[in-house]
């Protein structure tokens, strides 16, 4: 009775976690890049139930030729409480009734990566990644990685997110546009390659703002500027969410840290890619798993009530 209990309690802990993550998902459908989430669930090792067999029919499997002639054939004193009308406790001929369920638990929060519907937004430095691939981000934390593509470019020319993050190139250095150019001739490949108008960037002497970087040369003529670091992970389990819609390395079982490889996707430039959240699954799943906590919650009071009445009644019983 106390199993059930602790069984029916996992199930109500398990439906509260997943409640959780679906709420987060739904939290934010309209962050761009995000990547739902999903609980994947594990259930605790079973229990293999044997039943209390009738020793007149049972005997001692592998230790008998036959079955037990007489209670004391199984070497226990008849008057032995586990001996009650005809059976007994024979730990050598328990025959198997099944297995029991002890309940389950969250193993995993894993992030799904399917592709988000893609927005067109007009704006340069708004970029979508199509298929694998992260863009690069110099955080305080550190080097991470994101899908959300809104970028702009600040008063010194460089590329960063919403938060102040320096956009990276191959070299791990900021991204910075020379300010005498124009956003509409900033062009950014499916590699990731800004091109911008001009033959040669100088720095402006004397500058009238420090480092101000400025292009030179034929206006008719691009040249490349820079390229950004858009790589991708082939394990799954390499990155773990920061939040703020950031992904940082982890490492494995062994200790090690996965190694980024050139992105295989691809960048578009002036799109943005939305979350791969669908709403109205989400509010079914949520639906679906109150449903669930409260099957476990009635299941709790059930068992509670048994025990309340084996304790109140079981002494009126034996008297």
């Amino acid at each position: 009775m106390w199993r059930g209990l602790y069984t029916a309690a996992t199930g109500m802990i398990t439906e509260t976690k997943r409640t959780d993550v679906i709420a987060n998902n739904l939290a934010n459908a309209a962050t761009t890049g995000y990547k739902h989430d999903k609980a994947i669930h594990r259930e605790f090792e079973a229990m293999l139930i044997r039943r209390v067999h009738d020793w007149e029919e049972g005997g001692l499997v592998g230790m008998m030729d036959g079955a037990a002639a007489d209670i004391n054939d199984l070497g226990t004193d008849p008057n032995d409480v586990t001996q009650v009308r005809g059976f007994n406790a024979d730990p050598f001929y328990r025959p198997i009734i099944g297995r029991l369920g002890l309940g389950d638990f969250i193993d995993e929060i894993a992030v799904d990566y399917e592709q988000g519907p893609l927005e067109t937004t007009g704006h340069q430095f708004d970029l979508a990644i199509v298929g694998d691939g992260f863009f690069t981000i110099q955080s305080p934390q550190g080097i991470r990685y994101t899908r959300n593509g809104a970028f702009f470019k600040n008063a010194a020319g460089y590329l960063q997110d919403i938060r102040g993050y320096n956009l990276l190139d191959t070299e791990g250095n900021p991204i910075r546009i020379p300010r005498d150019i124009e956003d509409k001739n900033v062009y950014i490949t499916g590699d990731g390659s800004i091109f911008v108008t001009g033959d040669d960037t100088e720095l402006e002497e004397p500058p009238t703002h420090p480092d101000n970087l400025l292009t030179t040369g034929n206006r008719n003529n691009t040249q490349l500027l820079a390229q950004i670091n858009f790589v991708q992970f082939d394990d799954r389990l390499a990155l773990q969410k920061q939040g703020d819609n950031l992904f940082y390395q982890v490492q494995d079982a062994e200790g090690n840290v996965a190694q980024p490889q050139q992105a295989t996707g691809e960048i578009l430039q002036g799109v943005l890619e939305k979350a791969n959240v669908e709403i109205v699954r989400e509010m079914v799943e949520l639906i679906h798993n109150h449903r669930l906590y409260e099957a476990g919650q009635k299941a709790v009071t059930t068992q509670d009530s048994m025990l309340e009445a084996s304790v109140n009644q079981v002494g009126q019983i034996g008297g």
